[in-house]
């Protein structure tokens, strides 16, 4: 009878055990996710003018108090008063953008290209609601300096997608290019982990239930070989815009491909500008 209860206790003793080291893993690993979905380049990549002749350090103001730095970069061609908001994807920082800005200048378009909390030199964390902090400063900064929201194109990438889509939902542009977008945080995590359950997310970035609120044309861009973001998620955030312009697979197209930091991508911004604001 005595050994028979002392191996009960010592069962019990091992599933107690066992649960709070479970418990504890879970708690590591609801603290560090983050650090799975942000991969900031912190550095301070300098001036503006030092990485494209002829641009400009801007200051952000966000409104839980941080002073963000951006670079906005003006056209070398005759200017078409068009503004883009680039939100940028998961990694790196504004300097990894410079040859898309080069491009859209050339174009004949303005870029503010945003660095988020926790990138570039900025101070703060990245979190989803940080994010979306930071994305409204840009858009009331643009709004401040004579850009109208209606001359506005929101131009996000990879991570940004879920960003700028947001930003529509209350600060309406005159357009939104989305770039290899995905349907949730939740979806791509599922996706990557599939043991990871869907409610263990914590920044959801929930595009597709937020899609039926953006009122602005949207142009979907995706590759058709992405290994990170499916493509059926990013024909799923297309077929789920009110007033899509576009939905266009690139064959082949894997997610971090040199052209979609140059040329291509400015193109498709200045089609949009073009078929929404006109020349």
């Amino acid at each position: 009878m005595l050994g028979r209860r002392a191996r009960r206790r010592g069962v019990l003793t091992a599933l107690l055990v066992a649960g709070l080291v479970l418990l504890g893993l879970l708690g590591v690993a609801w603290l560090g996710q983050r650090s799975l979905l942000y991969y900031p380049d912190r550095a301070d990549p300098g001036p503006a003018a030092a990485a494209l002749p002829g641009a400009q350090d801007v200051e952000l103001h966000t409104a839980d108090g941080l002073r963000l730095r951006a670079w906005l970069v003006r056209p070398t061609s005759p200017d078409r008063r068009v503004a883009v908001l680039y939100a940028a994807g998961n990694g790196g920082n504004r300097a990894g953008r410079t040859e898309v800005a080069a491009e859209a200048a050339r174009l004949g378009l303005t870029t503010l290209l945003l660095d988020y909390r926790g990138y570039g030199g900025n101070p703060g964390k990245p979190t989803e609601d940080g994010l979306a902090a930071d994305a409204r400063a840009a858009a009331k900064w643009l709004r401040d300096n004579g850009f109208a929201a209606d001359r506005t194109i929101y131009v996000g990438e990879s991570l940004g997608t879920g960003v700028v889509v947001r930003l529509a939902t209350t600060d309406r542009p005159a357009a939104v290019v989305l770039r290899s977008p995905y349907t949730s945080m939740a979806d791509m995590a599922h996706s990557l982990y599939p043991v990871v359950p869907t409610w263990f997310v914590r920044d959801r970035y929930d595009s597709l239930a937020l899609m039926p609120q953006v009122k602005a044309p949207v142009r979907v861009l995706y590759g058709e070989a992405d290994e990170l973001v499916p493509p059926d998620q990013s024909r799923a955030i297309a077929a789920a815009a009110p007033e899509l312009l576009m939905s266009e697979g690139v064959p082949r197209a894997m997610h971090n491909d040199p052209f979609w930091f140059g040329p291509y991508l400015a193109e498709r911004i200045s089609d949009t500008a073009a078929d929404t604001i006109g020349d």
